[in-house]
């Protein structure tokens, strides 16, 4: 796999401090049951990664001592993670509100078939990837089968409450481009996939996010080997809107990974970019308030400052 950082270090971006920290996005792990070409975290089945129940207890710990409201699961598939379950139930057991960025595929895989009425019961927020309303376009990116899996799987979660809005239970779907374009604008394409997916299948959802393509990881050697990595990375400088800088996601958020190392995003711990620039752990941070720190920046925060903008919360 080629190699991003270098290439996007020499890429200058605004400078960026923080504001009061209130969500606390882990990963608890690459282990995944798909390996996707657009997947900034480069993971699939055969990852061994996974955060340790004592490092789970640290992330409850913090929550707790920090007094986090927001608490954003990620993955690979994090549902994966076998602690996944005790930290849902914990987390909720405090009155934090707790996000499943879920593939929706591992709700049928084998084992995991509790997934759905146990998050409904925890009352969680899913925010569940799928690329497109069309079955080509998914499978392509994803792979042969995809579609019809994440079909029943929201099938499942509209059979919970999920999508419907007595229920107050949030269902939000997540588009990315098939490819190295900007995503189309939010609002117009949620109308689409509303229509669609209800018109098909009489699938409801709450909302829908847009998100652009990291250059990194999987997605960045891609580019790099159909030697399209500069016209990608000058689409996203030429469409950058100093007016997104103010809402992008890493000034309110910290990213752990699953050894328990903290970034300030995501994707930063991708690129294994550390907070304050070497490796701090969480339980370091305990007591620390964070607010005017400076957050690590470098070309593929483009990717969300450009156009409408993008983050795990979709456009800004």
């Amino acid at each position: 796999m080629h190699e991003t950082l270098g290439r996007l270090k020499q890429t200058k971006f605004p400078a960026l401090t923080r504001d009061a920290l209130t969500t606390l996005q882990v990963n608890l792990g690459y282990l995944c049951n798909q390996s996707c070409l657009h997947c900034h975290v480069n993971a699939g089945p055969k990852r061994k990664e996974l955060m340790s129940k004592s490092l789970i207890d640290c992330v409850l710990d913090f929550i707790r001592q920090e007094n986090i409201r927001a608490l954003d699961l990620t993955g690979g598939a994090p549902e994966m993670n076998k602690d996944f379950c005790y930290l849902v139930t914990e987390a909720r057991k405090m009155g934090v509100a707790v996000t499943d960025r879920c593939n929706l595929t591992i709700l049928n895989e084998p084992g995991y078939e509790y997934l759905a009425e146990f998050l409904a019961e925890q009352q969680v927020e899913i925010v569940a990837s799928l690329p497109c309303y069309l079955e080509e376009n998914v499978e392509s990116q994803r792979g042969k089968g995809v579609y019809h899996s994440s079909i029943k799987a929201l099938k499942t979660l509209n059979g919970l409450g999920y999508g419907i809005k007595e229920s107050g239970l949030t269902l939000s779907l997540m588009y990315n481009p098939n490819g190295p374009t900007l995503p189309p604008n939010q609002a117009v394409l949620e109308k689409d996939y509303k229509r669609e997916l209800f018109a098909r299948h009489g699938i409801v959802f709450t909302a829908l996010y847009v998100l652009a393509n990291m250059p990194i990881q999987r997605f960045g050697s891609t580019l790099i080997s159909h030697g399209g990595f500069n016209d990608y990375m000058q689409l996203l400088q030429s469409a950058h809107q100093e007016t997104n800088l103010s809402t992008v996601m890493c000034r309110s958020l910290i990213s752990v990974d699953w050894q328990g190392y903290v970034y300030d995003c995501d994707f930063n711990q991708m690129l294994d970019m550390p907070l304050d620039g070497k490796k701090t752990h969480l339980r370091d941070l305990q007591g620390r308030d964070l607010t005017g720190q400076s957050i690590d920046v470098a070309g593929h925060c483009y990717g969300c400052t450009a156009g409408q903008g993008s983050s795990c919360g979709g456009a800004l």
